[in-house]
């Protein structure tokens, strides 16, 4: 039995609703399923980087582009297995607070990659509550479409740092082939980083 709530979201159409205007963001996705869904969502666009076999490190280095980059918003899109590899870096990003930084983490309650097996947060553990615990100033969870509008509004009108966790239903993330060329994704990103 799990505790993991009814969730109504459909991954696929998330990322779109919460941020309808990527370009005004530095992105970064963790790996999979976030990575699919960011890189389909915006065509890889220039201002995205992407990782891949680098699991735990899509906060650690969210927070590493806001710091050198507090003229610019980032926001990191990760999942839930990516973020327990690494969620002491909840407490780094509270120590820290950076006023640029939101961490999205869509949480489907299980492990995609190695086939869905059900994940901690199918269970008892709530990542909302571990980064509030973390002392990160402004989180939020949803579960459901109608709230989508809700945490768009929170994802530009709360202090950052903000994380909120989007529990998705359990399901593929969008199917999309990434460019796997990571010294020319590097590069393009290099671009966009330094642009303005």
């Amino acid at each position: 039995m799990t505790d993991f709530p009814d969730s109504t979201i459909d991954r696929k159409t998330l990322l779109p609703q919460l941020f309808p205007h990527p370009e005004n963001y530095l992105l970064l996705a963790g790996l999979a399923g976030t990575a699919k869904d960011s890189a389909a969502w915006t065509q890889e666009a220039d201002n995205l980087i992407t990782l891949g076999g680098a699991m735990g490190a899509a906060v650690a280095m969210g927070l590493g582009m806001a710091l050198s980059a507090p003229d610019r918003q980032v926001a990191v899109i990760t999942g839930d297995g990516e973020l327990l590899m690494n969620v002491g870096v909840l407490a780094t990003v509270a120590s820290v607070m950076p006023d640029n930084l939101t961490i999205v983490c869509v949480d489907n309650g299980q492990h995609g990659e190695t086939g869905g097996q059900p994940g901690h947060t199918s269970r008892r553990t709530d990542l909302a509550k571990m980064a509030d615990g973390a002392g990160i100033p402004s989180v939020m969870t949803i579960s459901s479409p109608d709230e989508i509008p809700a945490a768009a509004k929170f994802l530009t009108d709360t202090p950052a740092p903000r994380f909120l966790c989007a529990r998705v239903m359990p399901g593929a993330p969008t199917v999309y082939k990434r460019n796997w060329d990571l010294a020319e994704c590097r590069l393009i990103f290099k671009r966009a980083f330094s642009a303005r």
